[in-house]
């Protein structure tokens, strides 16, 4: 990168959004997508409704999800990263209102579909915010953080949003997401001031091009690629828990919770570790350490599984090694593909966030499709952790060409 854009990042600093902030925009979309997973049934059986349909309220939002990022990143190069945060928050809070108001499952899909469309503005763009306002060892610690917060939500927010659905009924769910939304909306308008440079020009054709330009880079693919399988695989463990848990390890189903919050930890140890190696070694080197890790890991879980030595601590050890590997290769990773073209920092992360989401949604069928959950699991696992390997190291091999 050059002196001139690093000046300019360090100029950006100075003008900083509030972490926590970006911290709670990030987190929105996560949160919405689990968030409501424990009260289908009750929604159901209100609405009147088959499973399907209600499966369909969480299968499209996950489209939303990946989809939406695609669109926010090249919006926010061209207007700004502030109005466009700021019309994907109206719509996320806008579209939770219209959810938590639905007389029927056609009318609660299509809410849902529009608030994955909204939610996933705080992904992509708060990425960039940070990207746009630091150097690249401050911006690897704040996106650790983010990170955090992105696979915070499937652990969390099913433990809330049943809580919720228990106590206040399931629209309550809805109600509470329409207050976050709304506070997100009135904190950027009051406290997020402009990042990037608008370019102020937009066109199907150059957005194109610029998709088609970071798609065609190596580098850019690898660290996406790698960075995907790294972190959003580990849905595919989240997806069997329930069935590892409770039917094959005999556990009460309370218990859950507490072993996916444990992974959690593992996670939060991961970016912590992270801010303290990045100022002694390379990014680099924290990436293929980190990886390799996460391939040891999810190779001992299916091991374990395969030979049948598989316990509650064998699970919760292994993965919460996965989480923490994922914890500490995520963000240098994610710091470096968003960083090949500084032209091009919004559509990078949004593209990098469509891969992510589209790599976990993957990851989770294929564990859905096996006939034995936990085996898929484990399957998938070690198939990601190699390809995150293979894909990390032709990516550095390429930047350094």
């Amino acid at each position: 990168m050059s002196q001139a854009a690093d000046a300019s990042r360090r100029s950006a600093a100075l003008r900083q959004p509030p972490l926590w902030l970006l911290v709670l925009v990030t987190f929105s979309g996560t949160l919405a997508m689990h968030m409501f997973v424990p009260a289908l049934p009750v929604a159901a059986a209100d609405l009147h409704a088959g499973v399907g349909a209600m499966q369909m309220t969480i299968s499209l939002y996950i489209v939303g999800l990946a989809v939406g990022q695609l669109i926010y990143g090249p919006l926010s190069d061209c207007f700004g990263r502030r109005p466009t945060l700021l019309a994907g928050l109206a719509l996320y809070t806008a579209a939770g209102l219209g959810a938590a108001l639905a007389p029927g499952a056609g009318s609660l899909i299509a809410a849902r579909l529009l608030q994955a469309l909204g939610g996933c503005a705080g992904l992509a763009l708060g990425r960039a915010i940070v990207r746009d306002t630091a150097g690249s060892e401050d911006a690897v610690r704040r996106l650790a953080l983010l990170n955090l917060m992105t696979m915070a939500g499937p652990a969390l927010a099913p433990m809330i949003g049943s809580t919720l659905s228990t106590m206040l009924g399931w629209r309550s769910i809805f109600l509470v997401l329409v207050t976050l939304g709304a506070v997100n909306l009135l904190s950027v308008w009051r406290l997020l001031p402009e990042t990037g440079r608008p370019s102020g020009r937009l066109s199907t054709r150059s957005l194109l091009q610029d998709y088609r330009h970071l798609l065609r880079s190596p580098v850019f693919l690898g660290f996406a690629v790698g960075g995907g399988c790294t972190t959003t695989a580990i849905y595919a463990f989240i997806a069997v828990a329930p069935f590892l848990f409770v039917h094959e390890l005999h556990r009460p189903l309370h218990e859950v919770g507490i072993y996916l919050g444990l992974l959690m930890v593992g996670m939060a140890a991961g970016n912590v570790l992270t801010g303290r190696l990045i100022s002694r070694v390379t990014m680099e080197r924290l990436i293929i350490g980190a990886s390799l890790l996460v391939l040891v890991s999810s190779l001992a879980f299916f091991a374990a599984t395969l030979l049948g030595l598989l316990t509650v601590p064998v699970a919760v050890g292994t993965m919460s090694l996965l989480t923490l590997g994922a914890g500490m290769s995520s963000p240098p990773a994610l710091t470096k593909a968003i960083s090949i073209d500084p032209r091009l920092t919004g559509s990078a992360a949004g593209l990098y966030g469509f891969i992510q989401m589209t790599v976990g949604a993957l990851f989770t069928a294929l564990t859905a499709s096996g006939p034995d959950p936990a085996l898929a699991a484990a399957l998938v696992l070690s198939l990601g952790a190699v390809i995150a390997q293979i894909a990390f190291a032709f990516a550095i091999h390429r930047q350094r060409a």
